[in-house]
């Protein structure tokens, strides 16, 4: 028997390209054409950068459809609970939405005048409002070294404000916030049109969506949908609801106490709100330091009454409103509003916890159950 010599396997490299494994075949195809694969490969970065661009040039229709999506949602339990007492969809779809744009055009006349009105008082005051300081009682409450650094910065203030610079930002400003706010009232129509037709085509693009799903699945995709959609809208309508109720309680106590600009401090109490959890701690530290401003007593007694209203809403509002809700993580809604804000402004707050509670959903519904049959 003849020894014949054993040659060490040398790997893949020193392999006929026919005895590699069919793994390696596409890149050694691709290495045998690098001029081809350099092309496509630089068509599809491209492609890429194109698509990038469109979708950017596009964005403000994607915020207005995705708006009008979550109000569709939101508005959606309010139908199904007049379909509920037998009222037909259609009928349901015209009550909600009359109702719906009643409360916009009351928000619009009732509630925007006085707002901007008390603005322009705001900005007239201010320059009063600084000369008072150095004869409030709080600054000569204040130490010799506080004063003289308060002083300080109300002039490093003044001077900023006489700059020509600031005074040209300044009237910039007041002329983007007008033609703001006609941009608003023009994309609120859209997002009102957009919104009746996602409302009464809701239903019909869930049954097309179910099947596009294999029979077997249908009734584990409709039963996570319809709770996905139900916590989307608990969410959204107990936000609005949350905001308003704080809004309302901000408006009482300033009239009571005698602050000033109540109307102006309710809306942004309503703003800020949106934002879960934090919204009121945040807005509670803000008005105080206001408040602060015209009477440290005033303030003190804002400060406390709203951290009672906190509490009631923490433990008996909040509870009851949003009892449909998925419950987050605290870490989780402020990673959610902080990015939502930082992308779709207020919009993007006020949808980042439906989001979150949907991902969550689908996480133990879909891919926890999964992971728990792999043993």
């Amino acid at each position: 028997m003849t020894d014949e010599p054993v040659l060490a396997d040398s790997g893949p490299a020193m392999m006929p390209v026919e005895d590699r494994p069919r793994r390696f075949a596409g890149i050694v195809a691709a290495l045998d054409h690098p001029l081809a694969t350099g092309f496509l490969v630089t068509i599809g970065v491209l492609g890429a950068l194109v698509l990038g661009s469109a979708i950017g040039s596009i964005s403000t229709i994607l915020v207005y459809i995705i708006l009008a999506m979550f109000l569709a949602v939101g508005l959606d339990p309010l139908v199904r609970m007049l379909e509920r007492h037998r009222v037909k969809r259609s009928l349901g779809i015209a009550i909600v939405f009359c109702g719906f744009a009643l409360v916009m055009i009351a928000v619009f006349v009732f509630v925007l005048p006085p707002v901007i009105a008390q603005v322009v008082q705001l900005v007239q005051a201010i320059p009063e409002l600084v000369e008072d300081i150095p004869d409030s009682d709080w600054f000569a409450a204040l130490t010799p070294d506080a004063q003289a650094a308060v002083l300080a910065a109300l002039e490093q203030i003044a001077d900023w404000i006489s700059a020509p610079s600031t005074l040209a930002t300044l009237g910039g400003g007041v002329l983007a916030v007008g033609v703001g706010f006609v941009a608003a009232i023009s994309a609120s129509f859209v997002v009102i049109a957009l919104t009746l037709y996602f409302l009464a085509s809701l239903t019909a693009a869930k049954r097309a969506f179910y099947a596009l799903a294999p029979a077997r699945n249908r009734p584990r995709l409709e039963d996570l949908t319809e709770r996905i959609t139900s916590s989307v809208g608990s969410a959204l309508i107990g936000s609005v609801i949350l905001s308003s109720l704080n809004a309302a309680a901000v408006f009482v106590l300033h009239l009571v106490i005698g602050l000033p600009f109540p109307a102006l401090m309710a809306a942004i109490a309503f703003v800020i709100t949106l934002i879960p959890l934090f919204g009121s701690v945040i807005f509670w530290i803000f008005a105080s330091i206001i408040a602060l401003f015209t009477s440290p007593t005033q303030a003190l007694i804002f400060f406390i009454a709203y951290l009672v209203y906190i509490q009631l809403e923490s433990y008996v509002i909040s509870p009851r409103v949003m009892n449909k809700a998925i419950e987050i993580p605290a870490a989780l809604v402020l990673i959610g509003a902080l990015a939502g804000g930082a992308l779709a402004g207020i919009v993007g707050v006020l949808v980042a916890l439906p989001v979150m509670a949907s991902i969550l959903l689908i996480i133990r519904e879909v891919v926890v159950p999964r992971q728990d049959l792999k043993i």
